[in-house]
């Protein structure tokens, strides 16, 4: 199942995806284009990126009825007040992934880009609480691992431990 994709968690997420969006919806996918959303694009959605505004400031974005679904992978754990954007969001679905806190790991911090750090790492129960909290209904989860190919003891672990969290969640 979409073989040609060179990740794992683009094969999870496109599956989970697929299971519960159809190409027929129009999609706000939070974050600049990127290389999954060129994959969305890809398999038939109708995908439109927001512009590199820093969402903990400007989430006005979101604000609108004119898309049916908000997808946001790996995007809420490099704010510092994702509440405000889920809290903001007009569309009644959301499609979202998270990284979860791995406790044989610091969180990631990139050295030379200040914008590329990871502010929160989630627990699975501390996301669906903020989900809850800002008015969202979880209907299905999905944890997956996923696994590097390097030599040690904690790329054994991450053959193990789920490191992504995928959330679909309904609002009315």
């Amino acid at each position: 199942m979409y073989a040609h994709y060179p990740h794992k968690r683009y094969k999870e997420t496109l599956s989970f995806l697929k299971t519960h969006i159809p190409t027929s919806n129009s999609i706000l996918d939070l974050g600049v284009q990127n290389p999954f959303s060129t994959v969305m694009k890809e398999e038939g959605y109708k995908v439109t990126n927001t512009s590199g505004q820093d969402l903990d400031e400007d989430y006005a974005v979101v604000n609108t009825k004119a898309f049916d679904v908000v997808t946001a992978f790996e995007i809420f754990e490099h704010l510092l007040a994702p509440y405000n954007v889920l809290k903001a969001i007009q569309a009644d679905q959301l499609v979202a992934s998270v990284p979860l806190k791995l406790w044989f790991s610091d969180a990631y911090r990139s050295k030379t880009d200040k914008r590329d750090r990871h502010y929160h790492e989630f627990e699975d129960w501390q996301f669906d609480w903020l989900l809850e909290k800002t008015g969202w209904t979880i209907q299905d989860r999905k944890k997956f691992t996923n696994p590097v190919k390097k030599i040690g003891i904690r790329p054994v672990l991450r053959y193990f431990t789920p490191r992504y969290y995928l959330v679909y969640a309904t609002r009315q």
